[in-house]
């Protein structure tokens, strides 16, 4: 059978960005502190870029308290120093500070050495003991048996803050109850953590009561010593991750007598071309753009090169090139700052009510397409210029993305001027605060919050009001009653 040949032709269209619409969509992504790094790289990189110093002008004219999330005036608090406080000890370090002054065999020291530097911000262990041993046999060269690694363990449990160490959370409470003075209170805690710690966890108190055979006093006396507790012992010191917690923003809002207006907030420099690649560039193109001269010629003769045209042109295209590496870069990044501004600016003019009265409830309902119609910026842009993007306010700190909100509700229910559109801020604003002013004894459920937020005019199911409280953190109903 003969093969047969056959030619086609297919039509496609496609888009690529270009190498300075791909660093402009890296930078647009960036941060602020992220930005700051680039900037720095990119006037170590490139000996074409060069700053002004005027990062002390930028300091000046900028609040002091914009540049915090928990923020005042300066008149709220006078001498106050805003600056961050020290770094304390670590959990490590307080750790094996602790374990220096005790006297303990070489094995277990070196596994409870292991052991510390294998807990969790908040002070578990959440690798197995089997594991850890095997670790230690493979990566450190140390023979530690489990009997040894399990001694190891329990002298850590003994060490400050108590409770670090545990598994879980329910040996984390008894290991803290354990290092109590005895009383008939903390052993019926302990009591219901090693009897009815399930029920304890649900709340359900009249199991407690039934099972372990003591009144409800006693039980709500236990109870109110186990949730005093820390069950997160271990985040009570600094650790190393602290200093990656801090919120900077990225853009300022001000309302100066209903003034709205919008601004950056970083400590990028003015960036500006050196003036020496600058000149270069001049003499360039005098010269046609081809051959070098003057700087460029000095440089062929310190190389002593065989070829001096050569070196000459060689010269010139690292010249050209830094030059408009520089000159790309300080354009994308004054690009950057303008989408930032112009999405914020949208942003402020679609939720003014709610700058102007930090009224959560004035927030309107607001998507991507509604800042692009503003805009005319793309939606893939609109999405990096609000991602992970910080804005600082007389009022606090939010990410861009807090003024998005869907519509809650069919387009039906919705009026033409949308001045009555329900936004899922408002039914978590309404759920929170029915929550707060709930009777704490019968803590309202799912079906009574959703007639108690249509009482007001407002048209939810069941479904929503629970996909919204679990959203804002707040447990079901059950686990909100006290004693």
């Amino acid at each position: 059978m003969a093969s047969k040949q056959s030619l086609s032709i297919d039509q496609r269209i496609s888009q690529r960005l270009s190498a300075q619409q791909l660093r402009f969509v890296r930078l647009l992504e960036y941060n602020a502190p992220e930005l700051e790094e680039a900037v720095e790289r990119e006037l170590e990189d490139n000996p074409a870029l060069t700053a002004e110093d005027d990062t002390a002008v930028v300091a000046k004219e900028t609040p002091a308290y914009y540049r915090h999330a928990y923020n005042r005036s300066s008149d709220d608090y006078g001498d106050y120093d805003f600056s961050p406080p020290n770094a304390g000890e670590t959990l490590y370090e307080s750790l094996t500070r602790q374990l220096a002054e005790k006297s303990l065999p070489a094995a277990v020291r070196h596994a409870a050495l292991y052991i510390i530097g294998s807990l969790d911000s908040n002070g578990y262990l959440r690798r197995p003991l089997p594991n850890l041993v095997n670790d230690m046999d493979f990566r450190e060269g140390v023979h530690v048996t489990l009997g040894e690694a399990e001694s190891a363990l329990k002298v850590i449990n003994d060490l400050e803050p108590y409770g670090v160490g545990a598994r879980d959370l329910r040996e984390c409470l008894k290991i803290q109850l354990e290092h109590l003075p005895p009383s008939q209170q903390r052993d019926d805690a302990l009591r219901i953590i090693d009897e009815q710690f399930e029920e304890f966890t649900l709340k359900h108190t009249h199991r407690i009561i039934s099972g372990l055979k003591i009144d409800k006093e006693r039980v709500r006396e236990a109870i109110n010593l186990i949730v005093s507790l820390n069950p997160k012992p271990g985040a009570s010191l600094s650790t190393d991750q602290d200093a990656s917690n801090i919120i900077i923003p990225d853009l300022v809002v001000s309302n100066e007598d209903g003034q709205i207006t919008v601004s950056t907030l970083n400590n990028i420099p003015e960036l500006a071309i050196d003036r020496s690649f600058s000149d270069v560039m001049t003499s360039l193109e005098d010269n046609g753009g081809k051959e070098g001269s003057g700087s460029s010629s000095k440089e062929g003769s310190d190389a002593e090169a065989d070829n001096p045209s050569e070196v000459n042109n060689n010269v010139s295209e690292f010249v050209v090139t830094r030059y408009n590496d520089a000159r790309d870069f300080i354009s994308i990044l004054k690009q950057r700052q303008q989408t930032l501004l112009t999405v914020m600016s949208a942003i402020v003019t679609i939720q003014k009510d709610y700058f102007q009265t930090q009224d959560v409830y004035q927030l309107k309902p607001m998507m991507l397409k509604d800042i692009a119609a503003i805009t005319g910026l793309d939606l893939s842009v609109i999405s990096r210029a609000t991602a992970n993007k910080y804005v600082a306010t007389a009022w606090g700190i939010f990410p861009l993305r807090f003024f998005f909100s869907d519509t809650i509700g069919d387009d039906d229910d919705k009026t033409e001027d949308n001045s009555e559109q329900l936004t899922n801020r408002k039914i978590e604003a309404e759920i929170r605060n029915l929550v707060d002013n709930e009777d704490k004894l019968h803590p309202l459920s799912d079906e009574k919050l959703k007639q108690l937020i249509e009482a007001k005019g407002y048209e939810v199911s069941r479904r929503t009001v629970a996909k919204y409280r679990d959203r804002v953190g707040i447990p079901v109903a059950r686990l909100r009653k006290d004693l």
